[in-house]
């Protein structure tokens, strides 16, 4: 496939409709391993299934998991200039350093899960618009920065986690729940960074104007990422759909990865048939977001970081399920009667 494989928000979503679902053969494989295995049918729980879900995108009825990805993209957002964040967007910048000497959460996340990491900063210097004003980006923006994530996702990658770094990002995420599944701006603000009450009521009202702005962005799952989305959103959006076509099951991590998962699924049913969320965060829409995307979380920590640390943790509980799966001894095997 070209560097370029689309050029338009059509062609992107072409290419997800056309992208194959899991190997059945594979999923058969799978189910009749675990009916083998030396322990009590369905005694392992979640972890069965989990193992067999990969094993139907990796066409292996005894799947592997040795090469975990985790792509951290950053991006700032012009709706910051509203006040949303109770830190400065420098922080962004400051905190890409910081991932790339190794000195952030997701670093020691993705170590211990043996994870490779990668960092993707995008035109930091060059915020996207203020969406109360209009569109935070231009078709060809928001199709550079699905690029950007259709691209990182490395070859050999079994397995991918997205996470993002972006100062006003939990705002255009609200904005994008809104804008797909509707309610009241306070249904999906939250406190982000830090911010107090008057915060709280500031980011309800700056999202209620940004849909009013965009009024093409309701029930448009494309739309709306070019419209409410920041640039680091779409990366991760364009990741997730590149590791859909390719067949690579991807963990979903919190509020702002949900909410560019939750884009392609508005625009492309079954697009996330490849996905599971990783974790249910603290920031209080999460929970309300992955219902609405399907999704039941694997851990509830009250973690609210991002930066794909919440799904980082879970890379672990996806390859405890395959060393179950594709270790254990059947009873055969084992020389173990199975009654």
């Amino acid at each position: 496939m070209s560097q370029q494989p689309f050029s338009t928000l059509a062609e992107f979503k072409a290419l997800l409709e056309a992208a194959n679902g899991p190997d059945t053969a594979a999923i058969q494989a799978a189910e009749e391993r675990n009916g083998q295995l030396t322990k009590p049918p369905g005694a392992l729980g979640r972890l069965e299934e989990l193992a067999i879900w990969v094993a139907g995108w990796q066409g292996n009825g005894r799947p592997e998991l040795n090469a975990p990805q985790v792509v951290v993209f950053a991006g700032n957002h012009g709706v910051t200039a509203q006040g949303v964040s109770a830190f400065p967007a420098e922080v962004t910048e400051q905190m890409v350093l910081n991932f790339q000497h190794g000195g952030a959460a997701i670093n020691q996340l993705s170590k211990a899960a043996g994870a490779q990491m990668d960092v993707h900063a995008l035109e930091l210097d060059r915020p996207t618009q203020d969406f109360t004003q209009g569109p935070a980006m231009s078709e060809d923006e928001v199709v550079a920065a699905l690029l950007v994530g259709w691209n990182a996702v490395n070859d050999g990658t079994n397995l991918l986690v997205t996470g993002e770094m972006g100062i006003g990002n939990t705002t255009s995420a609200a904005a994008l729940f809104l804008a797909l599944y509707g309610g009241e701006a306070e249904d999906w603000v939250g406190r982000g960074t830090g911010v107090d009450d008057d915060g709280l009521a500031l980011k309800a009202r700056v999202i209620r104007e940004g849909l009013a702005a965009n009024a093409s962005a309701s029930g448009n799952g494309l739309e709306a990422l070019r419209c409410l989305g920041g640039r680091e959103v779409a990366a991760m959006a364009g990741a997730m759909a590149r590791a859909r076509v390719l067949g690579v099951p991807v963990i979903i991590d919190g509020f702002i990865s949900t909410a560019a998962a939750a884009c392609l699924l508005e625009a492309v049913p079954g697009a996330l048939d490849h996905a599971v969320a990783g974790h249910v965060s603290a920031e209080l829409a999460h929970a309300n977001a992955l219902e609405r995307i399907g999704k039941a979380p694997l851990l509830s920590l009250g973690m609210r970081l991002g930066e794909g640390s919440g799904a980082g943790v879970a890379i672990n509980i996806l390859k405890a399920a395959i060393a179950c799966h594709s270790g254990m001894a059947t009873f055969a095997e084992a020389g173990v009667s199975d009654g």
